[in-house]
């Protein structure tokens, strides 16, 4: 059940994969940096967030170089930043460790932007939303792919209240940069 109005502000919980990362022979996992694709839609998703109106109060990022490196690029397409933590447990996190990581966060932020990987967001995406707007449920459900957006929202007086199947599933979006020339 959706949690209703009145019951605290709306909160929003932007869930970020990472952009495309590439596979360097010899280089650790958690190393691992962006691809010349990622490079190009990582920009494209500060874009996106900015022209939703859903710049966060507060980035949780992943430790990886390829997490790290997404919240640099994108970030860097708004005039000012706003603060970000980078958390381990974010790296490889399940559903569970996610939401801790979520709960944890202060009252005080409305819109909470979470960078990290795949399936761990996938599943929390699905795990929290009761309910879509058109068809965002079935599309995550399809694929949640690298630099996909997906945006939930929630009434609520504290972070530690989310819980599966509470939030609203607004919008999933795939924001990717142009190539040189101007092709996709």
């Amino acid at each position: 059940m959706i949690a209703r109005a009145g019951a605290g502000p709306l909160r929003r919980l932007v869930v970020l994969r990472h952009a495309k990362s590439a596979w360097p022979t010899g280089v650790p996992d958690h190393e691992r940096p962006l691809a010349p694709r990622g490079r190009r839609d990582a920009p494209a998703v500060g874009h996106a967030l900015a022209e939703a109106d859903c710049l966060p109060d507060l980035a949780l990022c992943s430790t990886a170089v390829r997490a790290r490196q997404t919240w640099e690029l994108a970030s860097a397409q708004w005039g000012t930043p706003p603060p970000v933590r980078r958390d381990p447990r974010l790296y490889a996190a399940d559903v569970p460790d996610l939401l801790t990581a979520v709960h944890e966060v202060s009252a005080e932020v409305e819109t909470l932007l979470l960078i990290g990987h795949n399936p761990g967001l996938e599943e929390l995406v699905l795990e929290l939303a009761g309910d879509s707007l058109d068809d965002a449920l079935d599309e995550v459900r399809v694929k949640f792919p690298t630099s996909a957006i997906a945006v939930l929202a929630w009434h609520g007086t504290a972070w530690d209240a989310l819980a599966p199947g509470t939030a609203l599933l607004t919008s999933m979006i795939v924001p990717r940069g142009k190539k040189h020339g101007g092709k996709q």
